[in-house]
C-alpha cells in the first residue's frame, strides 16, 4: 500500500470517528444491519460460489495457455468470434455479480482485450436463463422478453464500446502481450483441460444452486442430491488432480488462487458493508437511505425516473434472483415499468462491491466508463421500454 493510501485511510477513519453521530438510533440500525447483510453474504455467497470461482480464477491464470486466451479473447481476435464467446461462457455461468468477479480477473490478467473482457463481465450475472424465465413468470412475459433481449444485446454493446474508447491502449497491450509470450508446453491434452475445468464450472454451479420454490417435481428432488454430486464431482477433481498435474503446477494453481482472494475478498467485503450501511439488505428498510424514499421517484417513466433507477440497482447489491421480489414490491408500490426494466438491467450486473474490486483489475478510468455506460443505456433502454409498455 503506497504512503498517501495509508494517509487517506487513517484521516478516514478519524473523520468517522469524529462526526458520525453513533448515538443515532438511525445510525446504530444501519451498523448492524451492515453486519447483518456482510453475514448473510458469508453464509449464502463465499463458500459455495466465490471459493469455487476463485479456484477456477487460479486455474484459468495457471493452466490456460496465453495463446489461448489471446485467440478468443484477445484484442485482436475476431469479433464475431470474442464477443460471442465472452457472452455465451458468461451466461452459461449464471452467477452474480460479485461471484462473476475472479473469473473476469483471471482472462484480464491472461491477455483478454478489455471489449470481450466487459462483454464477459457483463453477461455473466445478466444473462441469466433461470433469471429471465423467473421474470416473465412472476412480473409478465413482456419484461422478461425485454430484460433477455437487452441483456444480450448490452453484453454485446458494452463491450465493442469499451474496446472502441480504449482502442489505443488495447493495440499496446496486445503487442506487449505477443512480445514476450513464452512458448508452452503442453502437457495435457485439449480434452483433459476441457474436462478438467468442465469439473470445476459444475462444482461451482451445483453448489451455489438455491432450493427451488416449489416442493415437488424433477427439480426438487435433483436440489435433494446436489451435495452427493459435488462430493462426486470432488472426487473427480482429486483423481484429476493425482493423476495429470504435477506437484509444482498444484501448488502454482494454489498461489494463483491466493493471490486472487487478496486481490477480491476483502474489496467485496468491504463494499457490502457500505452498501448495507446506506441501503439496507434487500426488502429491510433499516438503511441510512431508506428504500421508501428509492420507490417515490421512480413511479412514471420520465428520464429522471429512469436514469435513478439505473443509478440504484448499479450500487445496489443484488444476489442471483432476489432482484425479482424486490421488483415486484417495487412494482406494487407503484414503480413505473420503464424503471423496472432500467434496474432489471443494471443492478444484477453491478454493485458497489463488483465496483471496488472492478477498480483494482482494471483500473479508475476504464471501471467509470464501463459502470457509466451500463447505467446510460439501462437509463435509455427503460425510456423506451416505459414509452412501448406505459403499464
Amino acid at each position: 500500500m503506497r504512503e498517501w493510501h495509508k494517509l487517506i485511510l487513517v484521516v478516514g477513519v478519524f473523520l468517522l470517528a469524529y462526526f458520525v453521530p453513533f448515538d443515532s438510533v438511525q445510525v446504530q440500525v444501519s451498523i448492524l444491519e451492515a453486519l447483518h447483510m456482510l453475514q448473510e453474504y458469508a453464509r449464502e455467497h463465499v463458500l459455495f460460489c466465490l471459493i469455487p470461482a476463485l479456484f477456477i480464477a487460479g486455474a484459468i491464470s495457471t493452466f490456460i495457455s496465453q495463446g489461448a486466451v489471446l485467440r478468443y479473447f484477445g484484442g485482436e481476435a475476431p469479433k464475431y468470434l470474442a464477443y460471442s464467446m465472452a457472452s455465451v461462457s458468461g451466461g452459461i455461468l449464471a452467477v452474480c455479480s460479485c461471484t462473476v468477479l475472479p473469473l473476469f480477473a483471471g482472462i484480464w490478467k491472461k491477455g483478454a482485450g478489455i471489449g470481450p473482457a466487459s462483454a464477459f463481465l457483463y453477461s455473466g450475472p445478466a444473462i441469466n436463463i433461470l433469471a429471465i424465465i423467473l421474470t416473465a413468470r412472476v412480473l409478465g412475459w413482456q419484461l422478461g422478453l425485454a430484460r433477455a433481449a437487452g441483456a444480450i444485446l448490452f453484453a454485446v454493446v458494452v463491450g465493442l464500446l469499451m474496446s472502441f474508447i480504449f482502442r489505443h491502449e488495447e493495440t499496446k497491450k496486445y503487442k506487449a502481450t505477443t512480445g514476450q509470450m513464452p512458448e508452452q508446453e503442453e502437457r495435457r491434452s485439449p480434452a483433459q483441460n476441457l474436462f478438467y475445468f468442465a469439473v470445476l464450472i459444475f462444482i461451482l454451479i451445483i453448489a451455489a444452486w438455491s432450493k427451488p420454490q416449489e416442493a415437488t417435481g424433477f427439480w426438487h428432488f435433483v436440489f435433494g442430491i446436489k451435495w452427493y454430486l459435488v462430493v462426486l464431482l470432488l472426487g473427480i477433481l482429486a483423481f484429476i488432480l493425482l493423476r495429470w498435474f504435477e506437484g509444482y503446477e498444484r501448488s502454482g494453481w494454489v498461489d494463483a488462487t491466493w493471490d486472487f482472494t487478496k486481490q477480491i475478498l476483502p474489496l467485496l467485503f468491504g463494499g457490502v458493508l457500505i452498501a448495507g450501511l446506506l441501503m439496507g439488505r434487500p426488502g429491510v428498510e433499516t438503511g441510512l437511505i431508506p428504500q421508501g424514499f428509492v420507490e417515490t421517484v421512480v413511479g412514471g417513466n420520465s428520464l429522471q425516473a429512469n436514469f435513478l433507477a439505473s443509478v440504484v440497482g448499479a450500487f445496489m447489491y443484488f444476489a442471483t434472483l432476489t432482484e425479482i421480489p424486490i421488483m415486484q414490491g417495487l412494482l406494487g408500490q407503484g414503480m413505473g415499468q420503464g424503471p423496472a426494466l432500467a434496474l432489471l438491467l443494471a443492478g444484477p450486473a453491478l454493485s458497489l462491491p463488483s465496483m471496488l474490486v472492478i477498480r483494482s483489475v482494471i483500473g479508475t478510468t476504464k471501471t467509470l466508463v464501463y459502470v457509466s455506460l451500463v447505467i446510460v443505456m439501462s437509463t435509455l433502454a427503460g425510456l423506451l421500454y416505459g414509452v412501448v409498455f406505459p403499464g
